[in-house]
């Protein structure tokens, strides 16, 4: 939470001292449009990752098995977690920092320049070093995902879509099927004996379409969504 904290004190600082602006840029207001943006977004995220895990275990032919000891303190933990961790990362890329890289040199290089900052960021977070390979897929599945997380930003002036779609993916993927950092949460995943895992050309394969889904179906609704 501190981070957060000082995120924003940094944030409201750069845009008051360089393009002379208040945090209300980042686009707040009018809460009633932003909160329907926020929801429908985040709504979006929760269903494409249960479509992708779904999809995968019935690939993989993979199981879940529901944890019998799982509390209500742990999923608000969890929610708690996950809620932290988006805001972190959205007021980061696409926050202030990217508002200023817009004003100054435009909403292509800006939003290209935030997309490689967000997928550059990934190589820290997950450890990445090293292995060539996973750093060049890795970069790649976020730039792209970070571009339209960006490009929402320059067609609604709000940061909502964005942190919408990105708890929601995170939300399930780390709460629903117990995929991240803070164990296992409400889905326990089995590997049986029917269990086949994704490797070769069909790994490569199933990992690009699960990390475009999202970027694909926010990107058509942003460009031709109406007013919500």
């Amino acid at each position: 939470m501190l981070g957060i904290i000082v995120i924003l004190l940094l944030s409201w600082l750069l845009l008051r001292f360089t393009i002379r602006q208040q945090l209300s840029v980042l686009g707040y207001n009018p809460i009633g449009l932003r909160l329907r943006q926020f929801g429908i977004a985040l709504l979006i995220g929760l269903f494409v990752c249960v479509v992708v895990k779904w999809t995968e275990s019935v690939v993989t032919s993979a199981g879940w098995e529901i944890n019998s000891g799982y509390q209500w303190s742990e999923f608000f933990s969890a929610s708690w977690w996950s809620l932290k961790s988006v805001w972190f990362e959205e007021l980061l890329f696409r926050g202030a920092l990217l508002v200023i890289l817009i004003r100054w040199l435009g909403v292509r290089l800006g939003i290209v320049l935030s997309a490689a900052a967000f997928g550059a960021y990934h190589w820290f977070s997950y450890g990445l070093f090293g292995n060539i390979p996973v750093m060049i897929l890795m970069f790649a599945a976020t730039f792209v995902m970070g571009l339209v997380w960006a490009y929402a930003y320059s067609k609604s002036g709000s940061m909502a879509i964005a942190a919408g779609s990105h708890l929601g993916w995170n939300a399930a993927s780390a709460i629903i099927f117990s995929d991240g950092p803070i164990g296992d949460q409400l889905l326990i995943p089995l590997k049986g004996a029917e269990y086949v895992p994704l490797t070769g050309l069909p790994s490569l394969l199933f990992f690009i379409a699960s990390n475009t889904a999202l970027p694909f179906i926010l990107f058509f609704w942003i460009k031709y969504k109406k007013s919500t």
